[in-house]
C-alpha cells in the first residue's frame, strides 16, 4: 500500500531510498566514489514500485 495517495512508494521503500540517499552524501562528502551502485538501487527500488502501482491502477 503506498504511502500517500500522490507516490507509489510504500513507508518501507521510502525509508531504504532515504538510506541509500544517506549512504551516498555520506561517500561524497568523504570523497568516495562508488556511487554508481547505490544509485542504481535506489532507482530499481523506485521503478518497480512504479511499476507495481502502475499495474494495480489497471485492474
Amino acid at each position: 500500500m503506498p504511502a500517500t495517495n500522490h507516490d507509489d512508494l510504500t513507508w518501507r521503500e521510502i525509508a531504504q531510498v532515504v538510506r541509500i540517499g544517506a549512504q551516498i552524501q555520506h561517500r561524497k562528502a568523504r570523497g568516495k566514489g562508488g556511487i554508481a551502485r547505490l544509485e542504481r538501487q535506489a532507482d530499481e527500488i523506485v521503478a518497480k514500485a512504479q511499476a507495481r502501482e502502475a499495474a494495480r491502477r489497471k485492474k
